[in-house]
Formats: C-alpha cells, sequence, structure tokens
C-alpha cells in the first residue's frame, strides 16, 4: 500500500506539472520521512545513483551533440542529403530520414535531433509542397533514430543500471535503428509514389561535389566513434571525449565557435546534463522505496503467473513500457522500470541486451504520445504547431515503428547478430 501510495503521489505531481525530478523526489521524501529513514541516507541512495563511471559518457554525448547542432553540421548533412536526393520523388522525404541516420551518429537524444531539425526540415518541406502535418510527423518519427542508434544516451544508462556491456548495447542497436529508419523509408515511399509533383531537380555535379566535400568532416565522426568503440580502441566515455575534439576542431575549421557560441554551448550542456543527473538521482531513490516494499518480487511473480513465454511476456512488457513512456521522461523511465522488469525477462532466457534494445525503442514510441510527448512539445515549439497538430501528423508514423518493434521482439536475432559477431 504504501508503496501505491507514492505512485499515486508521482502521478498527481506529474499532472499538476511538477517537474519530473521533483515530482518523484517529493512522495520519496515523505515516505522515508514516515518510515523513520534518515535524509543522510536519502542523500546517500540518490548520489550513488550517479555515481558510476558508464554515466561520465553522458555529459560528453550531450556536449558533442550541442556542438554539433551549433556548428552547422546538420545543415551540411542537409544539404549534401538534397542535393543527392532531390530528383527522386519525395526525395525530401528521404533526405529527412537520410539527415537523421547521419546526425544519430552524433546526436544521441531524440530531443536534440527534433529541436535541430524540425526549424531546418519542417520549412524545406513545406516550402516545396509537402503537407504540413507529413512533414511534421515525419520529423517526429525520424528523430527517434538518434537514442537508438549508437551513441545513445538512453543506452548509457540503461547499460548502467542493468549492468550489461555498454560496447555491447551499442552494437546491438545498429540494425534495430536502421531497420527503423528501413520502416519509415517504405512509408514515404508507399505515400509518395503516385505523386510526381514530389519530385525535385536534378542538381549539378560540381554542385554536388561540394556539397560532398563540405559534408565529408560530419561524416568522419560515425566513423571515429562507432569504430573506435566496436574495435575496443575507446570506451564509450572515450569514445564521447574524442568526439567532442573532433567536433570541436570541425568547427573552429568551420569558423562557427565565436566566444558566444561557446558560451551558449556551454549552458545548454550543462542544463541538460544537470536535469538528466537529478531525474536520475531522483530515480534511484524512488527505486531503493520500491525495493523496500518488494514490489520487483511482486511484479515478476504477477507476469510469471500470466505467461512463461518470452516472446508474450516481452509483448505484455512493451506494451507498459509505451504506457510509461507517455507519462515519464525516458532517463527516468529507464531507472524505475529496468530493476524490476529485467529480473522477470531473464528469468525466462531473454537476453539482457535483447530486452535493454526492445526497452528503448518502446519509451522512445512514448515520446511521440500524448500527454506527455516530448517530442511533439519540442517540434511544435521549434515550428510553431499547436501539439495537436503534431499528434496528428505524427499519428500515422506509429505504425511502421510499432511494425519493427514487433520484428525485433519476434526475432531476437537481428538484435544479438553484431553483438555476437564482434564478441562483445
Amino acid at each position: 500500500m504504501s508503496a501505491v501510495l507514492v505512485i499515486v503521489g508521482i502521478l498527481a505531481l506529474l499532472l499538476l506539472r511538477v517537474p519530473i525530478a521533483f515530482a518523484i523526489l517529493g512522495p520519496c521524501l515523505a515516505y522515508m520521512a514516515v518510515g523513520g529513514q534518515s535524509t543522510g541516507l536519502s542523500l546517500r541512495t540518490a548520489a550513488q545513483e550517479v555515481n558510476s563511471f558508464p554515466l561520465l559518457a553522458v555529459p560528453l554525448f550531450i556536449l558533442l551533440g550541442v556542438v554539433a547542432n551549433h556548428t552547422g553540421i546538420a545543415d551540411r548533412l542537409f544539404a549534401f542529403a538534397r542535393l543527392l536526393l532531390g530528383r527522386v520523388r519525395g526525395g525530401l522525404g528521404y533526405v529527412n530520414i537520410g539527415v537523421s541516420v547521419g546526425f544519430s551518429w552524433i546526436s544521441g537524444t531524440a530531443l536534440a535531433d527534433v529541436a535541430g531539425m524540425g526549424k531546418m526540415i519542417v520549412p524545406a518541406m513545406t516550402k516545396a509542397g509537402y503537407p504540413r502535418r507529413f512533414s511534421l510527423g515525419l520529423t517526429a518519427a525520424t528523430s527517434l533514430i538518434s537514442p537508438i542508434m549508437p551513441p545513445s544516451i538512453p543506452a548509457i544508462v540503461y547499460a548502467s543500471v542493468a549492468a550489461v556491456s555498454t560496447a555491447a548495447l551499442f552494437a546491438a542497436a545498429v540494425v534495430p535503428a536502421l531497420l527503423v529508419a528501413g520502416g519509415l523509408t517504405l512509408a514515404v515511399y508507399l505515400w509518395t509514389r503516385d505523386k510526381p509533383e514530389l519530385s525535385g531537380e536534378r542538381a549539378g555535379r560540381g554542385e554536388l561535389a561540394g556539397a560532398a566535400l563540405r559534408a565529408l568532416g560530419p561524416l568522419g565522426a560515425p566513423a571515429l566513434l562507432l569504430g573506435g568503440i566496436l574495435s575496443g580502441l575507446f570506451t564509450p566515455t572515450e569514445a564521447a571525449a574524442v568526439g567532442v575534439a573532433y567536433v570541436l576542431v570541425l568547427g573552429l575549421c568551420y569558423r562557427r565557435l565565436t566566444p558566444r557560441a561557446l558560451w551558449r554551448i556551454g549552458v545548454e550542456t550543462v542544463t541538460t546534463a544537470a536535469s538528466i543527473a537529478v531525474i536520475l538521482a531522483a530515480s534511484g531513490l524512488l527505486g531503493w522505496v520500491l525495493a523496500r516494499e518488494q514490489v520487483p518480487q511482486r511484479v515478476a511473480s504477477f507476469l510469471l503467473g500470466l505467461t512463461d513465454h518470452p516472446a508474450v511476456l516481452l509483448l505484455l512488457v512493451s506494451a507498459v513500457l509505451i504506457l510509461i513512456g507517455t507519462v515519464l521522461e525516458p532517463i527516468a523511465a529507464l531507472v524505475i522500470t529496468v530493476p524490476v522488469l529485467l529480473p522477470v525477462a531473464v528469468q525466462l532466457g531473454i537476453d539482457p541486451v535483447h530486452f535493454g534494445v526492445v526497452t528503448i525503442i518502446c519509451l522512445m514510441i512514448g515520446l511521440l504520445t500524448p500527454p506527455i510527448g516530448g517530442v511533439l512539445f519540442v517540434l511544435g515549439s521549434a515550428t510553431r504547431t499547436p501539439m495537436h497538430e503534431v499528434f496528428r501528423g505524427t499519428a500515422p508514423f506509429l505504425v511502421p515503428l510499432v511494425a519493427v518493434l514487433l520484428l525485433l521482439i519476434l526475432t531476437p536475432d537481428l538484435v544479438l547478430f553484431l553483438p555476437g559477431l564482434l564478441d562483445l
């Protein structure tokens, strides 16, 4: 009953628009005060949650994405992709997906991706004759590639909570991220196949060569980051530091790193990293409360009473996680749900890496659905569009995303193939 009251209190505060970290902290601190627990224990429990070496990569990857946004890397990728695919029917739709795939190797978060891409791609697609809802929906959906494709900040958090290899989780996420991109590509093809008016003009060879040359530097970042991690040359944390140095050099070469830009980069990075750290700390305290009330054991007993089939369990868990993702920020949701659900999955023989990829995709789909819908809010703000309009455009693209999720649940080898090949 105590755990139920804590959860009800958290939900009530979230409905009142209290920031997530404080909505979690308040009921947990009240629980500990009523139970006679010391304030010192609360602080130690919260601090332990962020005292983790793998989590050091989080602020570095945030810095990497922020620097990439401010140095015009996405602009260069967009210009190259637009010239390359402009003549293809529905070319800007494919450009939207391609730029998100390219930028995902640097960004690591959906919100950073959609904030940067929304201002650039949605107006370009609308001007070219694409319906605004289609442009908004596709941009929102493609932003989910970033937190799935390595370097993924949710993957780093999951690896820390679940005590699995970050490199293995990064490798496992590559194929699912490409499948998401492929599913969205198919959706664009089906929608544009009878719309010849959405074909652009062929670019000249010189113009295309110039754009390719300008995109060469940004395209080197993925090879450096993922190649270094998967080859064992860098740990994810070291790769983040190397990646930051690389994009800073690019920024200097592009003459985009002015003192004013560096100040904005620092403020944005510190603000984002600090908010994630506070959420992690608060979620760690909630995890302690749930463990003390034996919630994981009760959930395990309930789920195992429903089924002992791994795929059926993953389907049930996926439905729950998508619902949780609609109201909770993904980082908080990971720290709260993984300690409860992962032991049940392992008990039925589900690989923790496979479970991690499925969990991340479920929570990312939650970002596209009200009432919270973080991606919807950010995209609506960036494009000055009401949230309900963004969601109406996004809703059709949930179909390929859910289809990919079902494929990954039913075919674990798609997730585990690459880590096994690389012996991670």
